[in-house]
This record gives C-alpha cells, sequence and structure tokens, in this order.
C-alpha cells in the first residue's frame, strides 16, 4: 500500500463504488414540471457559490475542529492553537477564512481577539452534519 493509499484508508473516507446499470432510468425521460420546479426551487448562481465556498471550508478538517471548539463559547487565537497544536500563525490563516465566509466573527477585549461562531445557523449546521454521520 502506497502512502496516500494508507492516509486515505486512516481517515475511514467511504469507498465509492462504480455507477452501475441499476443506478441509472431504464429509459431516458424528462419531467418537464420536475426540471421547472427544481429551476424555481434552487437559489440564484451568487448564493449558490458562497454556500459551495461555506462548505468547502467545512470540508477541511482542522477548520471544522476550530468551529466545533467555537461552538463551546468564544476562543482566542492562543487557546485554539493549544487546542489544535498547530501554530497561532496557522490559526490566524483559517480564521480568515472563516471570518471571510461569515463562518465566525471576532471582538477585541484590549490586546486580545476572541473569535465565535457567527451566528446560530453555523452550530445548526454543525449539529446537523455530526448527527448524520453517526446515524
Amino acid at each position: 500500500m502506497n502512502p496516500p493509499e494508507q492516509k486515505r484508508s486512516a481517515r475511514k473516507l467511504p469507498k465509492v463504488k462504480p455507477m452501475e446499470a441499476t443506478d441509472l432510468c431504464g429509459i431516458r425521460v424528462i419531467h418537464q414540471d420536475r426540471v421547472q420546479r427544481a429551476r424555481k426551487e434552487t437559489a440564484d448562481s451568487r448564493d449558490i457559490l458562497r454556500l459551495a465556498a461555506a462548505f468547502q471550508a467545512l470540508g477541511d478538517p482542522t477548520r471544522l475542529k476550530m468551529l466545533m471548539a467555537l461552538a463551546g463559547g468564544e476562543m482566542c487565537v492562543c487557546d485554539l492553537a493549544a487546542f489544535l497544536e498547530v501554530s497561532d500563525s496557522a490559526v490566524s490563516h483559517q480564521l480568515r477564512r472563516l471570518r471571510d465566509l461569515a463562518l465566525v466573527k471576532s471582538r477585541r477585549e484590549g490586546q486580545v481577539l476572541y473569535y465565535s461562531l457567527d451566528d446560530d445557523h453555523v452550530e445548526q449546521l454543525l449539529e446537523m452534519g455530526l448527527e448524520h454521520v453517526q446515524e
């Protein structure tokens, strides 16, 4: 087993099965009413891109751990660095990305900058995602 395969199995990622004939329709039919409903109910392109960026940020284990730590209450960069066992600059870099995506916010108290989840929706996303994978 080469090193990349070892990493993949260590993370316990689900295996992707190849598409089978049973995964496809027996005939090609377009249900216009369903297509129209999907078009009507789908968010606009700008929101789709923002949502994809947020999910991409949530896809990184380090950022996800940071967000889960912040779900318990605000923390400063030093706290998060100690929790994650990484450098302050690595934490600052990740926090900047999370702040740009409106997943975290900050408040200053003297010289210390405290970070917290931006709002209850972020915590709900984390809870729902965790609940989903634990089922």
